[in-house]
């Protein structure tokens, strides 16, 4: 339940674009980020890091997106997301001493601090991997957009391509389209499954290696049950 609260804010963006498209989205999902924050304050009175880290990314680069009505900062916010919590799971090991993925799960499993390693550094190198996968499917509007600008020097407007523009330009702005709906698929579905599978597969290496704790604190050994 707690993953679906944490989308929250992307499945609200991806609705919004269907209907009114990516600045209406922008607008949505910053203020669906805000009362993802204030939510989770009331009902646990602390604030969540992923949370935070999600309401400034969205706050700061979706705001210059409004403001520039330039949709690369918004495209880039994924990458910019995953990319800090790679920087914190790395910067907790290497000068903390302490792997942020222990932090999240040693209250229930116990495992050698050399797994916790490995599994601190395969979800650093999980969201790096990510955010350069975000990079490339919005490069793929990017380019697609640019072909625009190159053979108009008009305005983009994906809104109603048949309206804006004419002969081959219809074509490149369908073509700048399909990209742009790629990227919000892709932000949605892809994004949810690949964190759903990078979960499923750490979970799966720490509980190999694992001893399980008992409600009274006792560990037992997870190959022995």
């Amino acid at each position: 339940m707690k993953f679906l609260f944490d989308f929250f804010p992307i499945a609200l963006f991806f609705i919004f674009y269907k209907l009114y498209g990516i600045y209406a989205a922008t607008i949505v999902a910053i203020v669906a980020a805000i009362a993802q924050n204030a939510f989770y304050y009331l009902r646990h009175k602390k604030f969540e890091t992923m949370h935070l880290i999600t309401l400034a990314a969205i706050t700061i680069l979706g705001g210059l997106t409004l403001f520039f009505q330039n949709k690369t900062f918004i495209m880039w916010k994924p990458t910019a997301v995953y990319w800090i919590i790679a920087i914190a799971f790395i910067l907790s090991q290497l000068v903390y001493k302490k792997p942020l993925i222990k932090k999240m799960m040693g209250s229930i499993i116990d495992v050698p601090d050399k797994i916790w390693r490995n599994a601190n550094y395969g979800m650093s190198f999980g969201f790096i991997l990510f955010g350069i996968i975000n990079i490339y499917v919005a490069n793929l509007y990017f380019k697609a957009e640019s072909l625009i600008v190159a053979k108009s020097n008009l305005e983009i407007k994906l809104d109603n391509c048949a309206t804006y523009y004419t002969g081959e330009l219809i074509q490149l702005c369908n073509n700048a389209k399909i990209m742009e709906e790629q990227w919000v698929n892709f932000k949605l579905f892809w994004m949810l499954g690949l964190t759903f599978v990078l979960m499923a597969l750490l979970t799966a290496y720490l509980y190999k290696y694992a001893t399980n704790k008992d409600d009274d604190g006792s560990l037992i050994n997870a190959e022995n049950d």
